[in-house]
Parts: C-alpha cells; structure tokens; sequence
C-alpha cells in the first residue's frame, strides 16, 4: 500500500500556506488593534492597572503597554 500525495494545484487548501477558496472573497484582515473613542477617558483609564493617561500632539490617550487591547483616544 502506497500513500499519494494530494494534487498542489494551490487552490485545495490554506493549510501548507497555498490560497484558499474563500480567501479571495474574504475581506482585508486587521492588521493593528482598535482604538476606542470616547468622550471621557476616565472610566477607560480604570479598566486595568497599567492604564496610562497620555498627551500626544493635542490629543489625550490611554495607553497599555502589557496588554494592549486597552488603547483609547479622546474626542
């Protein structure tokens, strides 16, 4: 008994790397994390201990630089 290997025409499969099917319908992937916007930064700035409030170029941020999932801007 022989094993084949499956026929690479690049179209089968996303698994080794080739494209997929649906890959070509498939919107863009999200490269970098959202910002929440808001109003008021200071209910934000309580979600996590390591939450900093930030002045950058006229705009008021929370940064997070051990998980940063918690990225906020004001306004």
């Amino acid at each position: 008994m022989t094993l084949q290997a499956a026929p690479t025409n690049g179209a089968t499969s996303n698994f080794c790397g080739g494209p997929s099917l649906l890959g070509a319908t498939a919107g863009p992937r999200k490269t970098r994390l959202d910002m929440k916007i808001t109003n008021s930064l200071k209910s934000l700035k309580g979600r996590h201990r390591d939450n900093r409030v930030i002045r950058r170029r006229g705009r008021t941020y929370v940064i997070n630089k051990t998980n940063r999932r918690f990225k906020a801007r004001q306004g």
